[in-house]
C-alpha cells in the first residue's frame, strides 16, 4: 500500500499545512419520529451488542441503504444506561462530520429505540488490522489523522467521545473511515465522572476516579495508534486480568518496539503521559501540538478534512448494499419489532426518539 500523505498538483506538492480545519456551528435537528418500521426493508444483521443489534436495511422509498441501530428499552433500562441512549441521539443529532457517522432519523415503539444511520460497508478497522497484522506507518499516519480530525472536531464542540478503538471505527467505500457508536459520548463543558469506555483504551485518570476531561480521547488516540503501529495495545495482560491491567496503566510504562519510528515514539510519549501537565491536546495550545508534531509534518490537514488524499486501502465492494465486510450473526426474528400489543413500561425516558 503506497500512497502520499499531502496532494500533488502539476508534479509538485502542496505546502505543508498544520491549519486544522475549524468546526462549524453545531445545528441540532430534529430527527425522532422522522421514519417508521415499515419504510425499510430489513436485510441482515450487521453486529450485535449488549442492548440490541445493528441491522442492514433499505428504504422503500428511495432504494437506499442504510444501517438501523435497534436498542431494546427494557435492555437499556436494566444496564442503566437511558442516559447514554439519550446522549448518543443527542450528540448524533447535532455533530455532521466527513469522518463521523450520520444519524439520519429514529423513531421508537412501546419496546424498541431505532436509529437510521450510514451504512458503511468496508467493515471496521479492527478487521482489517488483524488481518494485517499491524499496519506500516504510512497507513497507521493517514487512519490516525483521519481520527484526530474526527475528536478534535468533537472537543471543539465541547463533546468527549470516550470509547475510541478499532471496533468504532468503519471503513467507508471509498477507503475513509467513519466513527461510529457514540453511547459514551457526552456533550459538557464540565469535569466527568463516570467510569466508562474499553479496558485497554481507558486513561489512567479515569481509571483512579479522578475527574476527567476530553483529554482522555488523546490517550485513547494514542493507545489507537500504537496499536496500528505494532498490532497489539501498549497495555494487555496475558490473562485477561482487569486488574492487572489497570496498575500498568497507571504505572504509565510503555515499551516500544524497535522498528518504531523517532517522530512516532515522540508523539506517542506525549499522548501515552500519565501526567497531565505534560499531556499533548492538554496544554495551553490545545490539539495543535498533536497537529503540529513532526511526524505530521508531511500532512496537509486541509487536504487530508476534504478526502483529498488517497486512501491506502480500498475494500472490496461489489454492489451498494455489499455487507461482505462485516461477519455473519445469527439472525433475530424482526416481526418482534412489530408487535403493538405490548404496553409501553417506559413512557417518557426517550423523549427525543
Amino acid at each position: 500500500m503506497v500512497f502520499g500523505l499531502h496532494r500533488s498538483n502539476n508534479g509538485s506538492s502542496n505546502t505543508t499545512q498544520a491549519t486544522v480545519p475549524e468546526a462549524p456551528p453545531l445545528v441540532v435537528r430534529k430527527l425522532g419520529g422522522r421514519y417508521k418500521l415499515s419504510d425499510f426493508e430489513f436485510l441482515r444483521t450487521l453486529g450485535t451488542g449488549s442492548f440490541g443489534r445493528v441491522h442492514l436495511v433499505r428504504s422503500v422509498h428511495n432504494k437506499r441503504y442504510y444501517a438501523i441501530k435497534v436498542l431494546r428499552k427494557s435492555h437499556v433500562v436494566k444496564m442503566k444506561q437511558v442516559e447514554h441512549a439519550n446522549n448518543e441521539h443527542s450528540v448524533l443529532s447535532m455533530v455532521r462530520h466527513p469522518f463521523l457517522v450520520n444519524l439520519w432519523g429514529t423513531f421508537q415503539d412501546n419496546s424498541f429505540l431505532f436509529m437510521v444511520m450510514d451504512f458503511v460497508p468496508g467493515g471496521e478497522l479492527f478487521t482489517l488490522l488483524r488481518h494485517s497484522r499491524r499496519f506500516p506507518a504510512p497507513v497507521s499516519k493517514f487512519y490516525i489523522a483521519e481520527v484526530a480530525l474526527a475528536i478534535d472536531f468533537l472537543h471543539q464542540n465541547d463533546i468527549i467521545y470516550r470509547d475510541l478503538k478499532p471496533e468504532n471505527i468503519l471503513i467507508g467505500a471509498d477507503g475513509h473511515l467513519k466513527l461510529i457508536d457514540f453511547g459514551f459520548a457526552k456533550h459538557t463543558q464540565d469535569m466527568c465522572w463516570t467510569l466508562c469506555g474499553t479496558p485497554d483504551y481507558l486513561a489512567p485518570e479515569v481509571i483512579s476516579s479522578r475527574g476527567y476531561n476530553k483529554s482522555v480521547d488523546w490517550w485513547s488516540l494514542g493507545v489507537l495508534l500504537f496499536e496500528m503501529l505494532a498490532g497489539y495495545p501498549p497495555f494487555y495482560t496475558e490473562d485477561g486480568n482487569p486488574i492487572k491491567l489497570y496498575e500498568k496503566i497507571l504505572a504509565g510504562e510503555v515499551k516500544y518496539p524497535s522498528f518504531f519510528e523517532t517522530g512516532a515514539k515522540d508523539l506517542l510519549r506525549s499522548l501515552l503521559t500519565t501526567d497531565l501537565s505534560k499531556r499533548f491536546g492538554n496544554l495551553h495550545r490545545g490539539s495543535r501540538d498533536i497537529f503540529s508534531h513532526m511526524w505530521f509534518a508531511e500532512i496537509d490537514w486541509g487536504c487530508m478534512y476534504r478526502k483529498e488524499i488517497p486512501a491506502p486501502y480500498i475494500p472490496s465492494i461489489s454492489v451498494d448494499g455489499d455487507a461482505s465486510q462485516f461477519e455473519r450473526y445469527p439472525e433475530n426474528d424482526i416481526s418482534e419489532y412489530s408487535r403493538t400489543d405490548l404496553p409501553d413500561e417506559y413512557p417518557g425516558m426517550f423523549p427525543d426518539f
